[in-house]
């Protein structure tokens, strides 16, 4: 009984409550590194417009994330390898040789439930408030390791080189778009998030990446009007038009001299008639040049997110869109940039625009060759790739490296293509099914 007592004297207990708090330190470092890495900045800087002080200082700290996981993962090896150090020699005086295995084994289990286990999946459960509470704390630590740290990274740099790895400090891992893009994903596969809703926020975060030529009307499709046609002609092409803006050329379509809006033809024409001569000779003397607008060109290269702006600073909502060299291409409107956000915007004179996707009862989809791949992947949540062509035609062109002719069957991506339809060299009805 005697030789047994001085085991458990005062050192053991001063040693006991010693390993006690490093765990609770190292349960600190572990849960404070999760917090502060989990935590949305988004979220705290919502928390801090607010005046949340602690969710501020979150935000300063984690703007060097590098110098924070440094300093954070420093303190939490200094504390663990102590306790290990010392709960090794405690057991060792305790137990003998046997102690050293003891040790490792009881460690490994405090320090795996109550110093990593329990306080990060706290942390990462409350990532936010965590991050806001440990923020004063945190930043002592990092002040304190500053020059430690300084010289840590100094030579993880050198031997990173060393390998041809070389670091900026100021790019971002993960690029906002990329991350709120990922979380909207990620929210409607869980059922969180609305495809309606996810396809709206993709859409404004894709005008700064797509360009006007993928979404312009194709010159093909473009109604115009002939300067030189007859009055009564061209009063009856705008009132049979869907459109109320036309462009106006001069004896070659290419030659766009403006652009004639319906509202103004017709006040220029009711003003023509209203000195009470017959329709026929009072229209005799009008002249589409003088009520037609200047035409605005824009280049095919230009991003959405540019033409939306330049609609706007403008106050216009119609532009012709030409190429390097000038030749028209198509033509681009607001609402075609606006239609890339919310979806297709439809009003009563907009033929054929309640289906433009028409499912049949086996189950396969009939298309319209102009839709382009786009607009299919946001109406059937499926993913057709859209980097080689910006149609269904195209695509299907571009994978059979030919023009098919009707009947002609392909399958690739995952779904099979028939050609149902075609208008010289135009592809303009598929039926497309997924395999």
């Amino acid at each position: 009984m005697d030789t047994g007592t001085p085991m458990l004297d005062s050192a053991f207990w001063v040693s006991s409550g010693i390993i006690l708090l490093l765990l609770v330190l190292s349960g600190f470092f572990s849960g404070s590194e999760t917090a502060l890495t989990a935590a949305s900045r988004g979220k705290l800087r919502a928390q801090a417009d607010k005046g949340s002080r602690g969710a501020e200082r979150a935000l300063r700290i984690t703007e060097d994330n590098e110098r924070l996981i440094g300093s954070v993962l420093l303190g939490n090896n200094l504390v663990n390898i102590l306790a290990a150090s010392m709960a090794t020699a405690l057991f060792t005086r305790l137990f003998g040789e046997s102690g050293v295995a003891l040790a490792t084994l009881v460690m490994t289990l405090l320090v795996l439930i109550f110093a990593e286990v329990l306080p990060k999946t706290y942390a990462i459960s409350n990532a936010e408030r965590a991050a806001a509470l440990v923020a004063i704390p945190i930043g002592v630590v990092v002040r304190v390791f500053a020059p430690m740290v300084g010289a840590v990274r100094f030579l993880v740099r050198g031997i990173l080189r060393v390998f041809g790895v070389t670091i900026d400090p100021d790019s971002n891992i993960l690029a906002v778009r990329e991350e709120i893009a990922g979380a909207l994903q990620l929210g409607h596969s869980e059922g969180v998030v609305e495809k309606e809703d996810r396809d709206r926020i993709l859409g404004a975060l894709d005008l700064r990446e797509r360009m006007v030529e993928e979404i312009m009307l194709h010159r093909s499709g473009i109604e115009m009007i002939n300067a030189a046609s007859d009055p009564a002609e061209i009063l009856a092409q705008c009132l049979q038009s869907n459109h109320t803006r036309l462009p106006v050329y001069k004896d070659d379509p290419e030659n766009i001299i403006g652009v004639v809006h319906a509202k103004d033809l017709l006040r220029a024409m009711h003003k023509l008639l209203g000195n009470g001569e017959a329709p026929a000779d009072g229209l005799k003397s009008f002249n589409i040049a003088d009520v037609a607008m200047k035409p605005y060109f824009v280049p095919e290269t230009s991003t959405l997110d540019e033409q939306m702006r330049q609609f706007l600073r403008r106050r216009t909502h119609f532009a012709l869109v030409v190429d390097e060299y000038g030749s028209l291409q198509g033509l681009i409107t607001l609402e075609d940039i606006l239609e890339e956000i919310v979806g297709e915007i439809t009003d009563e004179f907009d033929p054929h625009a309640d289906h433009p996707v028409k499912r049949m009862e086996d189950g396969q989809f009939h298309i319209d060759g102009a839709m382009t791949i786009r607009d299919l992947n946001r109406a059937t949540d499926w993913s057709l790739p859209d980097d080689e062509a910006n149609t269904i035609a195209g695509l299907v062109i571009h994978e059979a490296q030919m023009i098919p002719t009707k009947g002609q069957v392909f399958s690739f991506h995952g779904f099979r293509f028939e050609v149902i339809a075609r208008e010289g060299n135009r592809i303009t009805k598929l039926k497309i099914r997924p395999l």
